[in-house]
């Protein structure tokens, strides 16, 4: 007999099987009712179980119309984007470097003009107020996480 953890799993890995975007958005307090559990076991089996190791992106929007988002990526594409964005960005990274990365992805229209402007301003020396280096490694965290978010689909 299986246990509750993976009788949740199987139900949310046939749920993404099913959906023609490869994504599924749940409510967990709903998902709880439908298996008789807590909702902090749904909140278990996700972080456990649908990991980016194990080829899993997870979103997750809280408060009243919340939900949690899963999405199955594609983790050679992923590989490949990370090494990019390791050997563009490595572990530091000034603005004017970044801004030409972003200038680059949205001429390529792999971002759009909204998520590039998104990008200038989250990684600008204004916003990321602490000394050098610090924040030219902090810029490049902020980048390629942003990055990784926005160009696994």
């Amino acid at each position: 007999m299986r246990n509750i953890s993976d009788l949740i799993e199987h139900h949310l890995k046939h749920m993404l099987q099913d959906s023609p975007e490869g994504a599924v958005e749940i409510q967990r307090n709903e998902l709880a009712d439908k298996f008789s559990c807590v909702p902090s076991q749904i909140n278990y089996v996700i972080s456990t179980r649908f990991t980016l190791e194990k080829g899993y992106m997870v979103e997750s929007k809280r408060g009243g119309g919340g939900y949690i988002r899963i999405q199955r990526i594609d983790l050679p594409a992923l590989k490949t984007i990370q090494n990019h964005l390791e050997q563009t960005i490595g572990d530091n990274v000034d603005q004017a470097a970044a801004e030409g990365l972003i200038y680059q992805l949205e001429e390529a229209r792999l971002v759009t003009k909204r998520e590039a402007n998104l990008l200038r301003a989250a990684i600008s020396r204004e916003t990321i107020a602490l000394k050098l280096p610090f924040r030219d490694e902090m810029r490049a965290r902020l980048l390629r996480a942003m990055l990784i978010t926005l160009l696994v689909k």
